[in-house]
């Protein structure tokens, strides 16, 4: 477990979506007083000892310096300490790490982790070419190389092999906008048909519109303190005990299998290692979802079912609410959507309501145990946290 002993008190986000209404800075301040609002006033501000921000692409997108500043400045949080964090789409989930292990060190009693992205200001043609920024120059670089390109290596892989099929893939996108529809913070509402998904238009192939994530603005945010001291801020905290965090080759040349993801493998084995569980004993899970393919994978590196029986547990209704491991009972990426930075703090904030049974119509009966799962690029570095019920 982790150290000492890392509790979450709070939670809360904004709806995720495209909020042209809204600012950078907007969305930040709503997920901090959603925050507190959560608390019921028994989170005095000023006791918040240090901070962390995840976010990934305000230096491209808004063209301007992000530092520890960008979150400090708006609430008012000077002179205490903030660090940025960014680790592509994992930065979220990495930065509830680093905060919760600096709790557990003893440095700090009571911490914020928020994580907030503007990522619709741009067109999406646009959007992508200043992601592509970020990309290595060298001559062997797959340059022009996208998210659904990479990912739809491990579809058409898997497809080649006998182990899913196109169907396949749409009845996540199914599942996770049927959840979707439950949470009033999800970007995409509407219930969708496997039909629909095959006949949306191309992406990559064999990906369509629906099987990939929209482009998203919003931020979420959670505060981890000393569990010892969880009693004074909530009368239902939620024990943080485990984050495990891996990396991977980030070329596909240099990848030695499609079909399966290290990271993410690795990854789990070490929280379910550092939470002394198995895959068994999980309740409720909120996985990276970027495409369909994206949480049929994860089904196998989580060790939820064995490698290749993924469609198979699918179809089982096993992570459908309702089933023994609902998945995603927040929409996922797929429904609820992708301000990259805020992803795995949202996913963190979907485990604390659903631990709590505050998360109303997607309510997994007698959860006690949550994990997210945060994946960044094409698998090439991964967060698992998982969460207790106090």
């Amino acid at each position: 477990m982790i150290g000492s002993g890392v509790s979450i008190v709070g939670a809360g986000m904004v709806p995720f979506g495209e909020r042209f209404e809204a600012s950078y800075e907007d969305l930040l301040l709503d997920a901090w007083d959603a925050l507190l609002a959560g608390t019921d006033g028994r989170v005095d501000p000023d006791r918040i000892e240090a901070a962390w921000l995840s976010t990934a692409l305000g230096g491209l997108i808004r063209r301007e310096a992000v530092t520890g500043a960008s979150l400090a400045d708006p609430l008012g949080f000077h002179p205490r300490p903030v660090t940025r964090v960014e680790n592509a789409c994992a930065g979220g989930s990495d930065a509830v790490r680093n905060a919760a292990f600096a709790v557990a060190a003893g440095a700090y009693d009571l911490v914020l982790v928020l994580g907030v992205e503007k990522m619709r200001d741009l067109p999406t043609r646009a959007s992508l070419i200043a992601q592509r920024g970020t990309m290595s120059h060298l001559w062997w670089h797959p340059r022009g190389a996208t998210s659904p390109y990479l990912f739809g290596q491990h579809a058409t892989t898997m497809m080649a092999e006998g182990r899913i099929t196109r169907e396949d893939m749409a009845r996540v996108s199914v599942k996770n906008h049927d959840h979707g529809r439950l949470n009033p913070n999800a970007f995409m509402r509407k219930p969708v048909s496997v039909e629909q998904v095959l006949a949306a238009p191309p992406v990559c192939e064999p990906l369509t519109v629906l099987d990939c994530c929209p482009t998203t603005d919003g931020a979420a945010a959670v505060l981890l303190c000393r569990s010892e001291l969880a009693g004074r801020f909530t009368d239902a905290p939620v024990e943080l005990v485990a984050s495990g965090l891996a990396t991977d080759t980030m070329y596909s040349h240099t990848k030695p299998v499609f079909g399966a993801q290290e990271a993410p493998t690795r990854a789990a084995a070490d929280a379910y290692k550092m939470a002394g569980i198995g895959p068994s004993d999980v309740d409720v899970a909120e996985l990276h979802d970027c495409f369909t393919v994206a949480e049929l994978l994860a089904y196998e590196d989580l060790g939820f079912c064995e490698r290749g029986a993924s469609a198979a547990w699918l179809a089982s209704g096993a992570p459908a609410l309702g089933g023994s491991l609902p998945c995603n009972p927040s929409g996922g990426l797929l429904s609820k959507g992708h301000p990259i930075g805020a992803t795995g703090v949202a996913q963190l904030c979907e485990v604390f309501w659903q631990l709590r049974g505050e998360a109303g119509d997607r309510q997994v009966d007698g959860a006690s145990i949550g994990l997210t799962h945060n994946v960044g690029g094409n698998g090439q570095v991964c967060c698992v946290n998982i969460a207790r019920r106090g």
